[in-house]
């Protein structure tokens, strides 16, 4: 007999088929095998979302969100986790948002929260849960190994992509891309400021979230800096992302947060697109330094590295991807804790 998941996403960032946020990803991920295997999946996420399993929606949040905002749909989550396990036929709950502290369900099912970001954003009672039957899992080694002494963790289970829909392009264009979420850890200002610096075309591409510290970022340090040739494109995904990724001289990741994984480099390198990044969390392990990219320190670094990177071979990028990186090694991984923690 089949699985029951309960899967909660970060109630603030739609989960769709490619959606902006690495904790939204890998949740789609595992929502379309668990749906594939034959277990019934069910997904609290806001209004909007799209999944393969039983979407439980709860209210989008429209315009800035505040602290009034985030605790008027926390309350919603509550509620609608309390629905998605009333019957007593769920096996697990799983949540990947980084306030999973504020909706815990009630004791009873045992419950899964995957760590998908740095471990001190997270607030410090929610990484000391008293709430029995409560699990935590990392996402690298690298996160991993930076858990303050006591922490609790389960083994790490790496993220993955899937590396047959990211494949390279017949061609190959001269612009340098930025792709991810806008904030201002993610360092978009470092990278237009690096391929300025380089003379080579940037195209930068996300999704600005409702937060007054991203929207003042993206005003005050990403757009002063577009021009002619560095150019904003907004959102993208799907085969437009792709495309991009695939057609890229390179992909910058100028992010100055300890990143726990990288899923546009790994897309990057799937896609044969060599990748320069900077020296932050998790990013050397992904980025193998002369072999599928460069690692960086600084900006001028980045830069010059923009000159060098055709040396980079985009056949063992492909190669490193598909070995390291396959999403099917991560969805296994999950379905077979799933199995361990309800039984």
């Amino acid at each position: 007999m089949g699985l029951t998941v309960v899967s909660v996403a970060y109630p603030f960032a739609p989960v769709t088929a490619d959606p902006a946020g690495g904790a939204e990803q890998v949740l789609a991920q595992i929502d379309r095998a668990l749906v594939r295997a034959g277990h019934r999946s069910r997904v609290v996420a806001p209004e909007g979302s799209c999944t393969a399993g039983e979407l439980i929606a709860v209210p989008a949040a429209d315009g800035e969100i505040d602290e009034t905002r985030r605790a008027a749909v926390h309350e919603h989550v509550r509620a609608a986790l309390a629905a998605a396990t009333r019957e007593g036929d769920a096996d697990v709950v799983h949540l990947h948002g980084i306030d999973f502290g504020r909706y815990l369900p009630a004791p009873g099912t045992p419950t899964l929260a995957t760590l998908h970001l740095p471990l001190d954003w997270y607030a410090p009672e929610a990484l000391a849960p008293g709430r029995p039957a409560t699990w935590l899992n990392p996402v690298s080694d690298d996160q991993a190994r930076r858990a303050p002494a006591g922490l609790r963790l389960l083994a790490p289970i790496p993220n993955g992509v899937d590396t047959e829909a990211y494949r390279p392009g017949a061609t190959r264009q001269p612009y340098a891309l930025a792709l991810g979420r806008v904030a201002p850890e993610k360092g978009f200002h470092h990278a237009l400021d690096a391929a300025r610096m380089a003379g080579v075309p940037l195209l930068a591409a996300g999704r600005v979230f409702a937060y007054a510290a991203h929207l003042r970022y993206f005003d005050e340090e990403v757009a002063p800096r577009l021009d002619a040739h560095r150019r904003w494109i907004g959102p993208v995904e799907g085969a437009a992302k792709r495309r991009l990724i695939a057609e890229a001289r390179c992909v910058l990741i100028a992010s100055t947060a300890p990143e726990t994984s990288s899923l546009v480099a790994m897309e990057a390198l799937a896609s044969g697109t060599p990748v320069i990044a900077f020296r932050a969390g998790a990013l050397p392990d992904i980025v193998e330094h002369g072999l599928t990219g460069l690692v960086v320190d600084t900006v001028e670094e980045m830069a010059e590295a923009i000159g060098r990177i055709g040396a980079i071979d985009p056949a063992a990028c492909r190669r490193a991807a598909c070995a390291r990186f396959p999403v099917r090694r991560t969805t296994e991984a999950y379905l077979r804790l799933y199995a361990e923690l309800a039984a």
